[in-house]
């Protein structure tokens, strides 16, 4: 366990490397000039020479590299060009809406997925596994942006029963302030007791959670579907059902589990096409993670911020992936193998 534990870390920190080489020499290609947008539109020669020389774009790459992945080790991520800010301060305070709203809809696709799953494999080619498989069919392939924009038509300026914009109500800050503690807004507001802001951060997340568990729920129900359906023929839920145990225990209790084991070797890849999904989403709900920071920071040329992005999905890409590892390794001793 320990060597598997030791390979895949050290499989995750080359892949992290490799993530932020590219990204950085992308950022480095690409049109245009950072100093010009840290400077400002009307800029002297000397101005622009200042700025290149205190962004360090006056170096050679394979030195801005070095220089920049030395700022990792350190903590100094470079400073945002359109924010101004250290881009670890940013980050701290743009990601955890993002993970919030990530996590919200994982679990509401999870809640959602794997008893669409059990019902479709338990009344196979019957009604409610052709109404889940339409469903699961929909929820992979139907586009985000127009399910966000069909969900707030609906919810919000149809049936007005939800919100259609930002975390929660703004007027609630003149009555009932939030305390900042982890900068999600839900679990902030849980933790202060401030029930009011908790309940409109709820009300908040309910349509961007949606779309964004619209993929993974599907996933989730078809391979549940499919593994239920192959667990079903193997000798062991034949020798079950030969002694007698209800056909409801035979599912839930002896077939379900092996079945769930590729459902959980995919959580990781969901996790991390959740995380860059929500870029659109937030787009559109105005939610203000890291997202939308990342799509003014491409506006913006901003490179300290896009490659600093880049790494921190890169990292959660990567973590989401070692628990998986571990998770399976520990269920599973023959993972420990490979």
């Amino acid at each position: 366990m320990a060597r598997f534990l030791i390979r895949r870390t050290l499989l995750g920190l080359l892949v992290v490397a490799g993530v932020l080489a590219l990204t950085f020499l992308i950022a480095r290609v690409v049109p245009g000039d950072p100093a010009a947008s840290w400077a400002g539109p009307h800029a002297s020669p000397q101005q622009l020479a200042k700025a290149r020389s205190a962004l360090g774009l006056d170096k050679s790459a394979p030195a801005q590299i070095v220089d920049y992945f030395s700022g990792i080790v350190s903590g100094d991520w470079g400073t945002s060009i359109h924010t101004r800010r250290p881009v670890l301060d940013d980050l701290g305070t743009r990601l955890p809406p993002s993970i919030q709203l990530v996590v919200a809809g994982l679990i509401l696709a999870l809640v959602i997925g794997i008893p669409l799953g059990i019902v479709s494999a338990v009344w196979r080619g019957r009604l409610p596994d052709f109404f889940g498989r339409i469903v699961a069919v929909a929820g992979v392939s139907m586009p985000v942006f127009w399910l966000a924009l069909l969900l707030q038509l609906l919810f919000f300026q149809r049936l007005h029963l939800l919100p259609v914009a930002g975390q929660y109500d703004p007027g609630l800050d003149d009555t009932n302030p939030l305390t900042t503690i982890t900068n999600m807004t839900v679990v902030d507001a849980a933790i202060t007791g401030n029930f009011a802001v908790l309940g409109s951060a709820l009300e908040h997340l309910v349509l961007p959670a949606v779309v964004i568990a619209a993929y993974p729920a599907g996933l989730v129900a078809r391979m549940v579907r499919g593994s239920l359906l192959e667990t079903m023929g193997e000798t062991h839920i034949r020798m079950v059902r030969a002694l007698g145990f209800p056909e409801w225990q035979v599912y839930l209790r002896f077939a379900l589990k092996p079945a769930l084991n590729p459902v959980i070797s995919i959580l990781g890849l969901v996790f991390a096409y959740s995380l860059t999904n929500t870029f659109l989403v937030e787009a559109i709900f105005n939610w203000p993670g890291i997202g939308s920071y990342a799509a003014d920071s491409v506006q913006s040329l901003d490179t300290p911020s896009i490659v600093g992005v880049a790494l921190v999905v890169a990292l959660l890409y990567v973590a989401a992936n070692f628990i998986v590892d571990v998770v399976q390794a520990s269920l599973d001793p023959r993972i420990r193998l490979r």
